[in-house]
């Protein structure tokens, strides 16, 4: 008797289709799920938090203006599974960003500024991660934008590596640095006492009576 038992549409297609859509509000909790899943390595490893730093500054992108959050889905077992996620945005966003304006001004490059990118990593290099570029990109041309920028950490190898090959090269940008302060500790060591010295017994005075003066002998 064959068994009916379904088999997931992804696992079935050795190439799955992938489709974009923009973000809307019942998606919010998966793609925060799929968000912290894609960066939790990540963040293992890095001195700089990746974002999004809490799931309320996530709901907060999506309520602001100006920005786009865009997801990549296909269908798996009768259900559409999230597989990539994008959030870009024509101006600097965020009160806890440091990129400064002036820069790319000073050079005339009007960038899409890539503020999210994430990719499940059960479908990474299988072509995901360049269609969401490619996506990108085609959204920067829509926009009248001429480059994208994002920010990747310095010791993030594998995303260094991808995004170099895609012709992405390094800005004037900073790199986090550290010394060690040699200092004396708050805390003194722990100390030795010295040993107990055996306690000496201390002789009692001796008592000398009085001299009657009539019995000290007379001078000369």
């Amino acid at each position: 008797m064959a068994s009916d038992t379904s088999i997931p549409d992804d696992i079935a297609d050795a190439e799955p289709q992938v489709r974009v859509r923009h973000l809307n509000k019942r998606d919010l909790n998966r793609t925060w799920e799929f968000i912290k899943a894609v960066f939790r390595e990540v963040n293992r490893s890095t001195v700089e938090y990746q974002r999004p730093k809490s799931k309320k500054r996530f709901l907060e992108v999506f309520e602001e203006k100006g920005i786009e959050q865009l997801l990549f889905v296909i269908r798996t077992g009768g259900k559409e599974r999230i597989v990539g996620y994008a959030e870009c945005a024509l101006a600097i966003i965020g009160t806890d960003n440091w990129m400064n304006e002036r820069y790319f001004r000073a050079r005339d490059m009007r960038p899409l500024f890539v503020e999210e990118l994430a990719v499940d990593p059960e479908f990474q290099g299988r072509g995901l991660g360049t269609f969401v570029l490619e996506q990108l990109e085609h959204l920067a041309k829509l926009r009248g934008c001429t480059h994208l920028v994002l920010e990747v950490a310095e010791n993030n190898e594998n995303a260094l590596k991808f995004y170099r090959g895609r012709a992405f090269t390094k800005l004037d940008a900073a790199i986090f640095l550290a010394k060690k302060v040699v200092s004396d500790p708050e805390i003194l060591p722990p100390r030795r006492l010295k040993r107990r010295e055996p306690r000496r017994v201390k002789a009692s005075p001796s008592v000398t009576a009085p001299v009657d003066p009539k019995e000290t002998p007379p001078e000369g």
